[in-house]
């Protein structure tokens, strides 16, 4: 079985049984004049993960691997946002790429590199964590998932949530640091040390390269 040098220590993987989840990269969140640019973030700290993750991709789908990719936002009448974090204003208002995450608006969608392919699924979540209100969970269990690769945006907050959750659930999460980012530096170096602390608290962190050279050394 493919093994990665990750922190705090290796973490071998079955293919038979791993998924690799693209969690939330939006045109809102990763593009200039997004919702996340607008709220006065440097978008170029979560762009930097599009070119490392669609490498990943192609080399995950080579070996006919599954995907599943997740999108935050809301139906068009707002009934599955609640009160409290539609309060925190933006959700549901005009924003350059549509109505800000909302369900069929060009914002709400996936960045154009990272595009699902037919037959992938994707999950749209209304909360931070991707097993929330979702049917993950039953879409893993077919697929007979035992551990996922975890990359997308943001680290502290969706990446972090759903890792929690997945952890909890009893998957082992491997994040890749080069794959996830925040708009905040220091968010994202200590987001990935709380995942590895503690040997493994909720997870392993390692970089791309590494899951793509053991995909290729196990042909």
């Amino acid at each position: 079985m493919p093994t990665v040098d990750a922190k705090p220590a290796p973490f071998t993987f079955d293919t038979d049984s791993t998924v690799l989840l693209v969690i939330d990269m939006q045109r809102d969140f990763l593009l200039p004049g997004g919702f996340g640019e607008s709220l006065g973030n440097d978008v170029s700290q979560l762009s930097r993960t599009i070119e490392p993750l669609s490498v990943l991709m192609a080399a995950w789908r080579a070996q006919n691997l599954p995907i599943i990719h997740t999108r935050e936002g809301h139906e068009p009448d707002l009934s599955d946002c609640p009160p409290s974090k539609l309060a925190r204003g933006g959700i549901g208002e005009q924003g350059s790429f549509g109505r800000i995450l909302i369900r069929g608006e060009y914002g709400h969608d996936i960045v154009d590199e990272l595009q699902p392919l037919p037959g992938e699924p994707v999950i749209d979540k209304p909360g931070k964590g991707a097993f929330y209100a979702t049917d993950l969970a039953d879409i893993l269990d077919k697929f007979g998932t035992k551990k996922l690769i975890v990359t997308g945006v943001t680290t502290e907050v969706c990446v972090h949530t759903t890792v929690r959750e997945a952890n909890d659930r009893g998957y082992d999460c491997l994040v890749l640091a080069d794959c996830v980012g925040s708009y905040f530096p220091e968010f994202q170096r200590v987001g990935l040390e709380m995942i590895a602390a503690q040997g493994g608290i909720f997870g392993w962190v390692a970089d791309s390269p590494a899951v793509i050279a053991a995909l290729q050394e196990q042909k």
